[in-house]
């Protein structure tokens, strides 16, 4: 597969989450991605099923709790540039596997560290998921409706705020390692990256143009002209009017007469231009809304299911659907127009590529055979 990371070598030790989701964003992006699954099957499979964020990975099976596993990933260590784990503070380096030792082996590695409450603080060792992350950093109170905040699935912590900003680091360090010709550690911690995505909601409440109030804010729904309406077949329209012009072009396709309505910024008048919406959103099918809306500047879309995303026009004609093993999934981004990225690749059965990754550190089939007959690799 080729990509602009095509030559670069990863070793991913499998996890759940954010870790895999940076792993896949690398190989996406044409890295050589190992991955390290651990005895007994991928822990990804209980919970999620077909694991489509394991594409494109060549796989080894490595028992590290057995003494000859953590000098298999070192040996591996020595020949990639990059390592990244997703353990709770201090069991890498229990295992042997820690950043001071794979530095020592080869200082040219940055050595990725996803945790969730990052590697200090009173919670560093405390067990977590991305509902946590979000409450703590302030993140999931502004989201919802006015009785409860409403979960965002994973998508926050788990992934914009983990394994998005874990790549993003992992491609920093590959920059400056051009210049300094050294590797480093790159600490990424959920809890820190879910608050950077706070950051505008910050800036507009030291404004005074947010408040702690949920559903009574910009765009969070309070404004009525940045919300989802129902239709008459049961389906929903986003709208996002925010700017005059836009809301202007809104309010015709809807068919209101501008005049007779509350100005558009006018809080006070919120509750009659929702109730407007609302009436005129209703009389019609998503199908319907969706052609009075086509082609206009209106800023506003059908609530698409994943099932349906991938057949909307726009995104099959961008290709952003993928079919990998008979399985239709978002391919990669961003695009490349000089190194362009492939097609992701099928994910390796679990273990599929032990003997030819360890061939590559130099092992005989005899040694191969030894470790299969301790357990230490699968």
């Amino acid at each position: 597969m080729a990509g602009p990371l095509e030559g670069i070598t990863v070793v991913e030790i499998n996890g759940l989450g954010p870790t895999p989701f940076g792993a896949m964003i690398l190989c996406d992006l044409g890295a050589d991605v190992i991955r390290v699954d651990r005895p007994g099957g991928d822990p990804a499979g209980v919970l999620l099923g077909a694991d489509l964020m394991a594409r494109g990975r060549r796989s080894i099976v490595v028992d590290l709790k057995l003494p000859e596993g953590p000098g298999l990933i070192l040996g591996l260590v020595e020949m990639a540039d990059v390592l990244l784990e997703g353990y709770r503070p201090g069991v890498a380096e229990r295992l042997g596997i820690g950043p001071e030792v794979c530095l020592e082996r080869n200082p040219r590695l940055i050595y990725g560290r996803m945790t969730g409450w990052g590697r200090e603080g009173p919670l560093a060792d405390r067990a977590g998921h991305d509902i946590d992350y979000l409450a703590v950093s302030g993140a999931l109170h502004p989201i919802g409706p006015p009785d409860k905040p409403s979960i965002p699935i994973n998508l926050i912590s788990d992934f914009g705020g983990g394994g998005m900003l874990l790549a993003t680091g992992v491609l920093a360090a590959l920059v400056e390692r051009g210049s300094s010709g050294l590797g480093q550690v790159v600490d990424a911690a959920m809890v820190d990256g879910t608050a950077l995505l706070t950051t505008l909601l910050h800036g507009m409440r030291a404004a005074g143009m947010w408040t702690d109030r949920r559903g009574e804010n910009l765009l969070d729904g309070g404004a009525p002209f940045y919300d989802v309406y129902r239709t008459s077949d049961g389906e929903f329209m986003a709208v996002g009017a925010l700017e005059p012009w836009f809301y202007a072009e809104f309010v015709a396709g809807l068919g209101i007469d501008s005049p007779e309505l509350p100005a558009q910024y006018d809080r006070e008048g919120w509750p009659v231009l929702r109730d407007r919406f609302s009436r005129a959103f209703a009389g019609r099918t998503r199908e319907e809304w969706t052609e009075v809306f086509s082609g206009t500047d209106a800023c506003v879309a059908p609530v698409l299911s994943l099932g349906e995303a991938p057949d909307h026009p726009h995104l099959e004609a961008r290709s952003t659907f993928v079919t990998v093993d008979g399985v239709r999934q978002p391919g990669p981004a961003p695009r490349f127009e000089r190194t362009p990225t492939g097609p992701p690749g099928s994910r390796s059965g679990i273990g599929d590529c032990t003997d030819e990754i360890l061939t590559g550190l130099g092992l005989t089939a005899d040694d191969i055979a030894g470790l299969r007959a301790r357990g230490v690799v699968a």
